[in-house]
């Protein structure tokens, strides 16, 4: 079952983004599945989840790991997002995650957050992958003027109840420091985040664990799933693979008929990015934007951008809900419209690369990493809410000592992320429901 246009889910298409134009090639024999075969462990997926499971699956617990990939390694989120190594993954604020799950396990999750960031850093440095690394922290920034307020409260929240150190920047002091917008009037910098190249990012892992001995399958899309005398077997159009444990780690591309376990538990969302031409340092200046640190708005529909490390301007936000070629063009020209308006002497720069995809949000608006209610050992790791570089890599290595057998699965990971996402009431109307979440948020964007 799927929510949106066809051409989201065309596996066979090439995206057209500034990623897959600077990449290197993955270098490693990947072919799609031919002929029947079996292994310890079944992987739907091969992006950050799936791949960093397998790894340690094959690498820490020696077990025989096949991964099945729908179209090319990187096809998906994991080689088209924004490349945003941050904290985040969910959209239930820590204030609501305190009242349901108690300070301790939100400390915990904020914990990991941060340990998430700092375990892709050290496995990028480990295994000599170059993803163009770029950015010190991360800076959010108040969209109107009565943002200013919850910036300043979310400084002192962050001390008082992590300890975490966040820096307050006034208008004056973004624009002295090279953050030069009339559209924002103060931010907030963090001490954690950078930026990277996610489809290097993503080659470089694939390319660490096929060395390791996983097995991966490039387009190789499981059509059918059946289950018998404890052994699942998932089929593709030319093979099939049985194996006593499956990970589903597809994320907003998951087919939730495989398994039907999954049915109206997740909700893909759209979100759309273009990339300028290099921008000459005098035309930087002229903008006075100058740093590289990854930023935000205060937005509910936020803008996510970020300048390279070739002097590009990577420029990201969310909504819409028609995946169609002509739906995405027309996000696409909104995109571009704001970020004129946020970078007016930048308005003249070209846009030379633009593509769009998939995030995935789940009913509870946490993300998930655990055993799926009512299927013998299939698991999941999914909903990263637009922010799976870190959390995605992070959380799947740590399932795969669960599913191993080695770790307890409330070791491993905190509360808010072991509990399967209930069911979205009336799935079918979905993405009728996001339609309203927009306008009610566009509402509140423009008048709080």
């Amino acid at each position: 079952m799927r929510l949106y246009h066809p051409a989201a889910f065309d596996f066979t298409t090439t995206v057209p983004s500034y990623w897959k134009a600077s990449a290197d090639p993955l270098g490693r024999a990947t072919q799609s599945l031919e002929g029947a075969h079996t292994a310890d462990v079944a992987v739907i997926g091969g992006g950050y989840a799936g791949l960093h499971a397998a790894l340690q699956l094959t690498q820490t617990h020696g077990l025989s790991v096949c991964v099945l990939e729908a179209g090319d390694i990187g096809w998906g989120a994991s080689g088209r997002n924004g490349g945003f190594c941050c904290p985040g993954s969910s959209k239930l604020s820590y204030g609501q995650m305190i009242k349901r799950f108690g300070l301790e396990e939100t400390r915990r999750f904020y914990t990991a957050q941060r340990a998430a960031v700092d375990f892709v850093g050290e496995f990028l440095n480990a295994n000599d992958i170059d993803a163009d690394r770029a950015g010190h922290g991360e800076l959010q920034l108040a969209h109107k003027e009565t943002a200013i307020r919850d910036l300043k409260e979310e400084q002192s929240f962050l001390r008082d109840t992590f300890g975490a150190e966040a820096t307050f920047l006034s208008r004056e002091e973004l624009a002295a420091r090279g953050n030069d917008s009339e559209a924002f009037h103060a931010g907030l910098q963090s001490d954690i985040t950078f930026g990277l190249h996610p489809l290097k990012y993503v080659r470089g892992l694939a390319r660490t664990a096929i060395d390791a001995g996983v097995t991966v399958y490039s387009n190789s899309e499981v059509t059918d799933w059946a289950t018998e005398t404890g052994l699942h077997t998932l089929k593709t159009s030319n093979g099939q693979v049985t194996a006593k444990t499956v990970l589903v780690a597809s994320n907003g591309y998951t087919d939730e008929t495989l398994p039907q376990a999954l049915g109206g538990r997740l909700l893909p969302a759209l979100t759309r990015i273009i990339v300028t031409r290099p921008i000459s340092d005098n035309e930087l200046k002229a903008q006075g934007w100058t740093r590289t640190d990854p930023s935000y708005d205060t937005r509910n529909l936020l803008h996510y951008f970020r300048l390279l490390p070739d002097n590009r301007f990577m420029f990201g936000g969310r909504g819409g809900t028609d995946a169609s070629p002509e739906g995405m063009k027309a996000i696409q020209c909104t995109l571009r419209a704001n970020f004129d308006s946020f970078f007016p002497r930048l308005a003249h720069v070209e846009t030379e690369y633009s593509w769009g995809g998939l995030v995935c949000m789940t009913s509870t608006r946490l993300p998930f990493a655990g055993p799926i209610d009512g299927m013998d050992n299939v698991f999941g790791a999914f909903g990263w809410h637009g922010n799976g570089v870190a959390m995605a890599s992070y959380a799947a290595n740590r399932l795969a000592d669960v599913m191993a057998g080695t770790v307890q699965h409330q070791d491993a990971l905190p509360a808010m992320m072991r509990s399967l996402p209930g069911r979205f009431v009336l799935p079918s109307l979905r993405v009728q429901y996001l339609k309203a979440a927009y306008l009610g948020y566009g509402a509140a964007d423009r008048w709080r």
